[in-house]
């Protein structure tokens, strides 16, 4: 903390910060006498940014001469300055703390109520030794301070508790939540290890029933195809794949806290679907959307994500790519995006993820690809079928082949020009996208 001599400042350009003061309630009597002789006031003190440290009865009474009707022309010359000395303050935080200070030591009794109201209205949790150095700052005990703290501290924990649950299901690693939370990596580890063993909320009951039972507005996928007939997307995405394709390979594959993988986040589909089912997730794209704070930033041509010794608890790998010439330039207009590939690039980036990310995962783990063939944009509008090229070409001991999904579009995807075409060729548009299945052995 550094202090300056005494300078000038003209009182409209002074800031009562209320919400940091610690008065409340100021005392019209003493800004009346304070008014009466601005000239045997000291100087008030304020920070770099012309907030107000100490002095609001004394600046309120320069404001009151220079709005009396009454006062002539020189008394209101005089009130339209006012002595400061200035104070530089780093933070909110450091403010509030000299403001209570300074107010405590000199001036007008501050009581019990403001003491406290002001403490809670900033207070987002101390250390003991924060706690003692604070009341000294408010003249009250150690003891008082712990009193009028319990709550937000019990409050502020738990809060914290589940800011630390929730970095955990985005598959953020225990050393990387203590460092964001400041607190240490056992503690983190506690903390999680209670949240999966709660028996008092909806984590308990995710756990020991099955999810999907508590949802009533959800049904089982039955059959091998799968159908959404409205958008249950929440994020208008191009691309963005439909939640009810992932949510079924959920039901199907994964439990509880098992973690999920999406290199093609595009919306946050994927995000949203493991939240509510409990599922972590460990989700990236090429070029994430700005709206999305919770997407990380990959290129599947660089090789499989990086999830520090976790691929054990992967569950399921979902992958929605760019369905080649379909989704050329709509991305970006980079050589090195898959829709923008030749044809042999795009298969061999695929197929050499799939491939690597197998290695990696644990037997009966699933990988799950959803892609629809190109017509419209190939050569000739000769139909190149994805899924039998990339089958073919995905041959491992440790992939199995299981089973493909049928999933149809929710509307109409053929314009009036494909039509016409159609019809003129005796031809038919293809318009289906299929899931292909294969399972970790």
């Amino acid at each position: 903390m550094s202090q300056s001599g005494v300078e000038s400042r003209k009182v409209g350009e002074l800031i009562w910060r209320q919400d940091l003061y610690p008065r409340f309630e100021p005392n019209p009597a003493i800004i009346q006498q304070y008014a009466e002789d601005l000239s045997l006031l000291p100087p008030i003190e304020v920070n770099q940014h012309n907030e107000i440290i100490d002095g609001y009865h004394r600046w309120t009474a320069y404001k009151k001469v220079l709005a009396d009707e009454q006062a002539t022309k020189e008394e209101k010359e005089v009130a339209s300055t006012i002595e400061v000395t200035v104070t530089q303050t780093e933070g909110d935080r450091h403010f509030a703390r000299l403001a209570m200070r300074r107010n405590a030591k000199h001036g007008l009794y501050i009581s019990s109520a403001e003491k406290k109201n002001w403490l809670l209205t900033w207070y987002t949790g101390l250390n003991e030794e924060e706690k003692q150095e604070l009341a000294g700052d408010m003249g009250v005990s150690l003891r008082t301070v712990k009193r009028w703290t319990a709550r937000k501290d019990k409050d502020l924990k738990e809060k914290r508790k589940q800011e630390a649950f929730a970095l955990w299901l985005a598959c953020w690693t225990y050393e990387e939540i203590g460092e964001k939370l400041g607190i240490s990596e056992a503690t983190v580890i506690d903390w999680i290890d209670s949240e999966k063993s709660s028996e008092n909320d909806k984590w308990h009951k995710l756990r020991i029933f099955p999810d999907y039972g508590l949802d009533p507005d959800w049904k089982p996928p039955l059959y091998s195809v799968w159908k959404q007939q409205e958008k249950s997307n929440q994020v208008s995405h191009y691309g963005n794949s439909e939640q009810s394709i992932l949510d079924n390979l959920l039901y199907m594959y994964t439990e509880p806290f098992d973690i999920v993988v999406d290199p093609f986040a595009g919306g946050g589909s994927t995000v949203d679907v493991c939240k509510k089912r409990l599922r972590r997730y460990w989700v990236s794209d090429r070029l994430p959307i700005v709206e999305r704070l919770d997407i990380r930033q990959a290129d599947i041509a660089e090789g499989p994500p990086l999830l520090h010794k976790r691929w054990g608890e992967a569950a399921l790998l979902y992958l929605d790519p760019p369905y080649w010439k379909q989704n050329e330039g709509r991305y970006s207009k980079d050589p090195e995006d898959l829709a923008n590939m030749d044809l042999e690039d795009f298969y061999n980036t695929l197929t050499n993820f799939v491939l690597t990310c197998s290695e990696k995962m644990r037997p009966g783990a699933c990988i799950a690809m959803l892609m629809q063939p190109t017509q419209w944009k190939a050569e000739d509008k000769k139909i190149v079928d994805h899924i039998v090229d990339i089958v073919v070409r995905i041959q491992s001991p440790k992939i199995r082949y299981e089973r493909r999904i049928d999933c149809p579009y929710e509307s109409q995807q053929a314009n009036a020009q494909q039509v016409e075409w159609a019809k003129e060729n005796r031809d038919v548009l293809e318009i289906s996208r299929e899931l292909i299945l294969w399972e970790i052995v």
